[in-house]
C-alpha cells in the first residue's frame, strides 16, 4: 500500500515527472490507464492537469507554446484512442469466452445481455462520459467489447471522448499553470480533482445500493 501511495504522489509531481522521462511518462501513463486492465488505479485526470502546468512552464520565449500545446495534447489523444482500443480488443475475446460458458452464482449470461443492449441504446454517450470518470474509463471499453459494441459506434466516440478527455484537462493545467496560486496550492487542486472526478462514480454507487437495499420486516408483513 505504501508503495502505491509514493507511486500516486510521483505522478502528481512534475519535477519528479521531468526527471523520469519528461511528458512520454504522461502518455505512457494515459495509455495504462486506458488500456490495462491493472491500471485502473493511477491518476489519469491529475496527471493530465500537471501535463499542461509542465507545457506552459517549459515554453520557450519567442517561440509558439500552443503549438506544443496541440502536440502533446494530440499524442495524449492518441494514447487514450489506443489504449481504448485495446480494451475493447480484450473485452471482445473474453466476451465470446463468457458467452459460451453456462451460468454460475459469480456470472450471469443476462448481464452482458443487459449491458449490450444498454450500449446498443446509449453505448456513444457512455464511452465519452466514462472518459471523464477514474476507474470507469478502464473498464468502459471492456464491457463494450465485451457485449461486441457496433465497432464503428465505438471508433468514433473513442476518438471524440478521447480529444474532448486530454484537450480540456491538459489545456486548464496548460492556461493556469502559471498562476502562483496555482503552483502554491497543487496538492489541494488535485485532490479537488480527485474529488470532483470521482464523486459520480461514489454517488452511483451509494444510490445503487439504497435501491437494492431489502425493506424492513414490517413492510414485508404489512
Amino acid at each position: 500500500m505504501s508503495a502505491l501511495l509514493e507511486l500516486f504522489h510521483n505522478l502528481t509531481n512534475a519535477n519528479w515527472i521531468m526527471a523520469h522521462g519528461g511528458l512520454y511518462i504522461v502518455v505512457f501513463i494515459v495509455f495504462a490507464e486506458t488500456g490495462l486492465f491493472a491500471g485502473f488505479f493511477l491518476p489519469g485526470d491529475s496527471i493530465l492537469f500537471i501535463a499542461g502546468m509542465i507545457i506552459a512552464q517549459a515554453a520557450v520565449p519567442g517561440t509558439a507554446p500552443v503549438l506544443s500545446l496541440l502536440y502533446w495534447v494530440t499524442l495524449i489523444s492518441a494514447a487514450a484512442i489506443i489504449g481504448n482500443y485495446l480494451g475493447y480488443w480484450f473485452g471482445k475475446r473474453s466476451g465470446e469466452i463468457l458467452m459460451k460458458r453456462k451460468d454460475s452464482w459469480l456470472f450471469k449470461k443476462k448481464y452482458l445481455i443487459q449491458a449490450k443492449d444498454f450500449y446498443e441504446k446509449k453505448g456513444g454517450g457512455a464511452i465519452m462520459i466514462a472518459r471523464f470518470l477514474p476507474v470507469v474509463r478502464t473498464f468502459a471499453p471492456i464491457v463494450a467489447g465485451m457485449v461486441s459494441m457496433d465497432r464503428r459506434k465505438f471508433t468514433i466516440y473513442n476518438i471524440l471522448g478521447a480529444v474532448a478527455w486530454a484537450g480540456s484537462i491538459v489545456t486548464a493545467g496548460f492556461l493556469l499553470g502559471n498562476y502562483e496560486v496555482v503552483k502554491n496550492n497543487l496538492d489541494m487542486i488535485i485532490i479537488g480533482i480527485v474529488v470532483v472526478t470521482t464523486a459520480p462514480v461514489l454517488i452511483k454507487m451509494i444510490a445503487g445500493r439504497k435501491k437494492k437495499a431489502p425493506l424492513p420486516a414490517d413492510q414485508i408483513n404489512s
